[in-house]
């Protein structure tokens, strides 16, 4: 189970002495407050009228308590209650421990589901085509592409690997472990594969950054004879988005709507051509989708800013982030990611500055790295490094090396010796092996007429044998 083993053995709630006993130790973990429950319980089975068949009765009841669990204290509490009254011994079937699995998960408390999924392995209870698909979901929120192989062979014993949605979750597992020749292995060993699995393929290679190839396998699809739902078209929008193909962009429009399963337009798959149709270049297009949307949501506005800022049209992102606040749509940090950068590409340094306040002020967001980042960058750009690099000392955080990539870009520009070679100390602990790093500085000595240091830095390169990878453009046609 590789580096994932550790925290799944501390959390592991399956010390079991029998196979059909849950472990006594996370029930005192867990029994701590759990009268509320017991009593709510209780309560519900005594008001209703006797039942020939008690233990169904229960079964959905608690199944019922479990889909309603909000957070975590809720779902820890009705866990407890289970383990106590030894429920599960007397129902062993998958279902009920799927239900617990799936409440976990929905709740993103993956190593809790995870760890659920083996306490069931071990009292002896075999999961079924339902109990994959959801550990699955699971192992990608933990990023335990370990445990998915594991889970993989286990799907495999029990004859459950070619099942559709189990199919389907070892695709994107493999996908967003990098792992696309084996997501792909998954794809092709099934010949009777449904939409679902094609839609993962489909899916995998676009968030993986393989667009092209997402873009390739959507048309296998077509040649095979399936029709795209809503699914399929939110991904190769996605694809065709990272391509900048706008020939391909108005292709892919016209099977949207095709795709259309209910009379009303789909907010997500609207979403996704307004972002396709802004990394396109046509904010035009991209308008006027949007304009026939009738409740965008929080995405559809940060499609359209993060459209405008990609194009450095500053008026028309802020404005469209001012008549989002007037349709009373609550930003998130992506939304003010969008607005910081359209603030950088139109040096606007006091609206950047305003803004960025107003994410704690007006909407409590606490500043993640990629604010940070445009902080730097737009003060640097600017000409303030002194501030830029204030803003960098004051991070809750390290910097990456973005952040103090863009303050190297800063200090080149402007020619600022000293604070280049203090940044560039901080970039080659991160990355002792980057080249660009000694580039720059060469470029910054040089631009001062320190022809010494020039020569000294370009003597370091040749002494660690770092050569300055030459850049390229790449043409590409509408074929």
């Amino acid at each position: 189970m590789t580096s994932f083993q550790p925290p799944l053995l501390r959390l592991s709630i399956v010390q079991i002495p029998k196979p059909q006993t849950i472990s006594r130790h996370l029930c005192n973990y867990l029994a701590t407050t759990t009268h509320s429950v017991d009593a709510q319980l209780n309560f519900q089975s005594t008001a209703d009228p006797p039942s020939p068949d008690p233990i169904r009765d229960t079964a959905q009841t608690i199944a019922s308590h479990l889909s309603k669990c909000a957070n975590l204290i809720e779902l820890n509490q009705l866990l407890a209650h289970i383990i106590r009254t030894h429920f599960l011994e007397l129902y062993p079937a998958p279902f009920q421990w799927n239900n617990i699995i799936r409440s976990y998960t929905r709740l993103e408390a993956h190593h809790y589901a995870l760890s659920i999924y083996i306490a069931m392995s071990r009292a002896g209870v075999s999961p079924d085509s339902y109990t994959i698909p959801i550990v699955l979901k699971a192992v990608c929120q933990a990023f335990a592409t370990g445990f998915g192989r594991q889970v993989h062979s286990v799907a495999i014993r029990h004859g459950l690997e070619l099942n559709e949605y189990c199919e389907s979750g070892f695709i994107s597992v493999y996908s967003k472990a990098g792992e696309f020749e084996n997501a792909h292995k998954v794809f092709e060993q099934n010949r009777f594969r449904k939409l679902g699995s094609w839609n993962a393929i489909i899916g995998g290679f676009s968030q993986g950054g393989r667009a092209k190839e997402a873009v390739t396998m959507f048309m296998e699809m077509r040649k095979c004879g399936f029709e795209p739902d809503e699914v399929t078209m939110v991904s190769v929008t996605s694809a065709c988005g990272s391509l900048g193909h706008l020939d391909l962009a108005l292709q892919l429009h016209k099977c949207v709507y095709q795709a259309k399963t209910s009379e009303r337009s789909d907010t997500l798959t609207l979403n996704s051509l307004v972002d396709m149709y802004g990394k396109c270049g046509r904010m035009d297009l991209a308008y006027r989708v949007f304009s026939r949307m009738d409740e965008p949501n929080v995405s559809s506005w940060t499609s359209m800013i993060v459209g405008y800022a990609m194009h450095g049209q500053l008026y028309d992102a802020l404005e469209c982030f001012r008549c989002m606040r007037e349709a009373g749509v609550r930003p998130n940090h992506v939304t003010f990611i969008g607005v910081l950068s359209a603030c950088v590409h139109g040096g606007a340094v006091q609206e950047g500055k305003y803004y960025f306040d107003m994410m704690t002020t007006a909407y409590g967001l606490v500043p993640r790295m990629q604010h940070y980042g445009c902080m730097v960058d737009l003060l640097g750009r600017a000409g303030l490094l002194e501030e830029a690099r204030e803003m960098v000392e004051r991070m809750p955080m390290k910097a990456n090396v973005i952040v103090w990539g863009c303050l190297m870009g800063a200090c080149e520009k402007y020619g600022n010796v000293k604070m280049g070679e203090w940044v560039a100390e901080h970039l080659l602990e991160l990355e002792p092996w980057n080249d660009g790093v000694f580039v720059v500085l060469s470029n910054i000595y040089a631009s001062r007429g320190l022809w010494r240091e020039v020569e000294r830095v370009r003597g370091v390169m040749k002494e660690r044998k770092l050569d300055k990878v030459p850049a390229y453009s790449l043409a590409t046609n509408a074929d």
